[in-house]
């Protein structure tokens, strides 16, 4: 009996001391608590993004706005006298030359008020060298002499308005131009003041364009600017600024500014739309990027930079744009990598892959040469080997002989 008991007490230490053995062993259970962790850090894969390099760019600085082309000289012909139409002596559409007689009135009534008038100052200028003669003699007083020279003044006058309404008969050009559309023909009996038709010079044309108030100190006569037309697509016209207005618009806070552009070939119009550029400094290089590559966020303005195949974020400050451009102040340097597509699918610190690398503005095609794409994520580590197989077991204990 106590063999027998002797026997059950050593199956139950050898048992208790494997298990013992087994989970004392260093390490296992931190082996399968960092498993998991280990899967999903190495579950993370890199995102595809496009990319491009900060590079430099020869940048001029200025001010863009919109404006109208108008006239160097406009106006409407409109008779002085009234009167009808005998003779309209231009074609409408063509280059007029500065007194070219345009439209003539009939002169027949104003032809016999002259000659009326002439005659009227013939008779007083007889009276008046009679009174001159009577007077010396004493056969007239003083005031018979002052009358008759009063009379004679009077018909001068007279004769002076009948050759001038005779002369506003025919209405000439003021300035060389091209003629427009008239509105009347031969036989209208126009008034004074009615509109017969206009007359634009063009070469140079004037270009009238506005500025905030905040560009006041950058804007002087003579400075340079660079129009583009909607209405002639590819093709840039340079001007100059001959004038400012002294006066800031209340409604708007602006400025009105006016310059001038050469139209020799005559393609551009008064009343064309068009885009103005005008340039307050000489070009000069500066960081630029693709305005895609920029996320605003509030008053604040950020790019995902590359940095050693991660994602970092970078706040930047932003000066002029220009043709899908954007001038970068602060907050970049050359030659770095910044992502233009992509950043909607990324966070802070997020690992990337350079799918495709753009150009960087104003650089050729290859102009990727020393970017080194981010990694692609390492293959994920073999799962953790699965808790080993308990050892043999022991062997058991001799068997107890029978008593």
């Amino acid at each position: 009996m106590n063999t027998a008991v002797i026997g059950v007490a050593a199956i139950l230490i050898v048992v208790a001391g494997a298990v013992g053995f087994w989970l004392g062993r260093p390490g296992d259970a931190s082996k399968l608590s960092a498993a998991p962790a280990a899967s999903v850090a190495a579950a993370a894969p890199a995102v595809a993004v496009e990319a491009v390099q900060v590079n430099r760019l020869a940048m001029p600085q200025g001010i863009t706005a919109v404006g109208s082309l108008r006239s160097d000289e406009s106006i409407t012909l409109r008779p002085e006298v009234a009167g009808r139409i005998s003779a309209i002596q231009f074609r409408e559409g063509e280059r007029v030359a500065k007194g070219a007689p345009l439209v003539k009135l009939d002169p027949s009534v104003t032809r016999a008020e002259l000659q009326q008038a002439q005659a009227n100052m013939t008779l007083a200028k007889a009276k008046y060298d009679r009174a001159i003669d009577l007077q010396g003699k004493g056969f007239i007083s003083g005031q018979a002499k002052d009358e008759a020279e009063n009379n004679l003044k009077v018909a001068e006058a007279s004769l002076a308005l009948a050759q001038a309404k005779l002369a506003k008969l025919s209405i000439e050009a003021p300035f060389s131009g091209i003629i427009g559309l008239r509105s009347v023909s031969v036989g209208d009996y126009v008034k004074e003041g009615a509109d017969m038709v206009n007359l634009e010079a063009i070469d140079p044309l004037k270009v009238d364009f506005r500025v905030p108030e905040i560009y006041l100190s950058q804007i002087h006569v003579g400075q340079s600017l660079q129009m583009s037309l909607d209405a002639v697509p590819g093709k840039t016209y340079e001007g100059k600024v001959f004038a400012i207005n002294p006066l800031v618009d209340a409604a708007g806070r602006a400025v009105v500014i006016r310059a001038q552009v050469r139209n020799q070939d005559t393609t551009l119009r008064p009343g064309m739309f068009a885009r103005v550029r005008l340039l307050t400094r000489d070009a000069q290089e500066a960081l630029v990027v693709p305005e895609q590559a920029i996320v605003p966020q509030g008053d604040e303005w950020f790019v995902y930079r590359i940095i050693d195949g991660k994602a970092q974020r970078a706040k930047v400050e932003i000066g002029q744009r220009r043709g899908g451009k954007a001038e970068v102040l602060k907050g970049l340097r050359d030659g770095d990598m910044v992502i233009t597509a992509g950043q909607l699918k990324i966070r802070e610190g997020a690992p990337v892959q350079v799918a495709a690398v753009q150009s960087a503005p104003g650089a050729p095609p290859n102009a990727d040469a020393g970017i080194v794409a981010a990694p692609s994520a390492p293959p994920p580590p073999s799962k953790v080997d699965a808790i080993p197989a308990v050892p043999a077991k022991a062997d058991a204990a001799p068997a107890v002989p029978k008593s």
